[in-house]
Formats: structure tokens, sequence, C-alpha cells
């Protein structure tokens, strides 16, 4: 993806050849070693001729070789660990960094105590305004005020097992006149684009996230690290059903450090179908748990996020002038 979107808002963008280790055997890890030497090679090159003042990573494979050519030469490292769970990139390059940033308490657990930052993730600052434009919310998506509304996430491309457990519980909400706002998926629009009726929208895509988030009164969600901070700041009751399917299982790890402070509730992906009704049953039921949540979740919120990394690099820059 940012192979696309990074050009298209005005950056230079080199790619290296490289790709995570697999976990099981696989003709794919036999070119690992090739990979991470073109990496590497290709890395010093681009920290030779670019000459950074500070090199920073997210924890992604593309992360390894360029911060570990970037150190040798003495340029200042950051990394930014998104999830709750510290990536094996990261725990790699933590010696070889100046600082890392988190989005999460304990971190000193994976990484030297003396090089974390508490900053959180960056999120789209238009979350900050969502409680003052419920109304505005809910006019823009021709939502009734009276009835109660779920949205529903995805992500961008979809994800199948929320599809099918909103597809499966149609009659449900329609019987609890609950109005449903389903982001499906661009993969997964031709499937369920059909299912829009008087009380469910279906959009392969939402634009103004914002306004969804004004107009929900629950969220269902992944539990991807982006989303959960972005979640922190919206301050709504939210059900995490975390993909099982990701690196090191983080999607589960994040929604549990969210749900064990009573924040959210954790519905595993294997029990949602069997679970749905109950849980929703109960919160829809339920105006103080209600509340409760929304406001444990907005009290792990960092709203400063992007301010507090940029703090840390411009700090990494003047201290190496």
């Amino acid at each position: 993806m940012e192979m696309q979107k990074i050009p298209q808002a005005g950056y230079t963008i080199k790619g290296l050849w490289i790709a995570g280790l697999q976990r099981s055997l696989t003709l794919k890890n036999a070119l690992f070693p090739f990979k991470l030497i073109s990496s590497l090679w290709t890395s010093r090159k681009i920290i030779k001729s670019f000459k950074p003042d500070v090199a920073i990573g997210t924890g992604g494979y593309a992360s390894a070789p360029l911060l570990k050519m970037a150190s040798l030469r003495g340029v200042p490292c950051l990394i930014q660990e998104q999830n709750s769970h510290a990536g094996i990139t990261n725990k790699w390059l933590a010696t070889h960094v100046q600082s890392i940033c988190t989005a999460y308490d304990g971190m000193d657990r994976f990484f030297p105590k003396s090089k974390v930052k508490l900053t959180g993730n960056p999120v789209r600052q238009d979350l900050l305004d969502v409680h003052s434009n419920r109304l505005q919310g809910l006019s823009f998506f021709n939502l009734s005020a009276t009835s109660k509304t779920i949205l529903v996430l995805g992500g961008s491309l979809g994800a199948r097992k929320i599809n099918e457990l909103i597809d499966a519980h149609l009659p449900y909400f329609k019987k609890h006149e609950i109005q449903v706002l389903w982001q499906c998926g661009k993969i997964y629009a031709p499937t369920y684009q059909d299912r829009t009726q008087e009380n469910i929208q279906v959009h392969p895509y939402i634009n103004r996230m914002d306004l969804a988030y004004a107009a929900a009164d629950v969220i269902i969600s992944r539990a991807g690290a982006l989303s959960v901070s972005e979640l922190c700041l919206v301050g709504k009751p939210v059900i995490f059903i975390p993909s099982p399917n990701v690196a090191e299982d983080h999607q589960t790890k994040n929604a549990l450090s969210i749900s064990q402070k009573n924040a959210a509730i954790l519905l595993h992906e294997k029990d949602a179908l069997g679970h749905f009704e109950t849980i929703m049953n109960d919160l829809l039921g339920d105006s103080q748990k209600q509340n409760q949540l929304g406001a444990a979740i907005l009290a792990l919120a960092k709203p400063k996020a992007t301010k507090d990394i940029v703090d840390q690099i411009e700090k990494l820059i003047h201290h190496n002038q």
C-alpha cells in the first residue's frame, strides 16, 4: 500500500527486497539470507546518499536492515512500537536505537527502560470533537436519533469473519430496531452490498470516519494498533473481535490490554457466533455499562501522541548536532 500512497502524497519512496522470516519450514525461508544481504546493501547506499539526520522505524521487517545500517553510520535512531506486545523487529533493533516510543504501559519488559517513552500512537485529529458532532453524524448517514446505532469496522479491505457474523444477525438487528453502519470492506462489497435495507447501511469504505464514530452508540472492530488508539480517543463502548491471523497474535494482545482495564469487551472470533447476542443484549440494555466502558477507554487515550513522538525525534537531532 505504501508504494502507492507515499508517492501520491508527493514523497519519494525506495523499496527493499525483504520479507518476514516464516515461522514454519518453507521454501520461502531459503531466499531470506539473500534478501537480507540485498536489503542491507541497498540500505547502506540509501543512508550514504540521503545522509539523514535521524532514522525512524515502525516495526515492519523493512525497518530492520535500514535502521541497522543507519546505526552503524552513527545516525541517531528511533523506533515506534505500536502494539502492546513488541514485535520481533523492534525487539532486535532495541539495542541499536536511542529512543523507543510506545503506546502501552509496561513495555520495559521488552525494551531497556531508559529508552522507553510512553507517547501513544499517532491518530487523526478530527476525532477530538467526536462527542460534540453526534447530531451531525446521524444526519450525515440519515440515521434515527431514537434508535441505537452499531458501527461495524473490519478495516479498509474488510474482515471476513466479522462480515459473516453481522450477516448472520440481520434478523436480530431488525427485531430489536438496531441501526447498523457496516463497513464491509472493498473486497467483500460485491457479497454484502445488497444487504442494505431500512436499518442496515453497507459501505465498502467510510470516508467520514469522524462522523461515523460520532453517530455510533457501540463499535465493533478489529484490534489493530492504530484502530485501538483511535477508539481510545473516540471514547465509545467497543467490542473488539481481534484477528487471530496476524503476526504473534498482536491483535488479541492489544484487545486484552484494553479489556483487562474494563475499558472494552473482548470477543474472540471463535466464540463470536455463539455469544454475540448475549453480549449485545447485556450492553445495549445497560446504559451505565455503556457509560463506564466509554469513560474507561477514553481515559487511555493519548491525543498528543504525534507531537510527543516528534518531540523525541527533535531531541535526537539536536543532541547529535
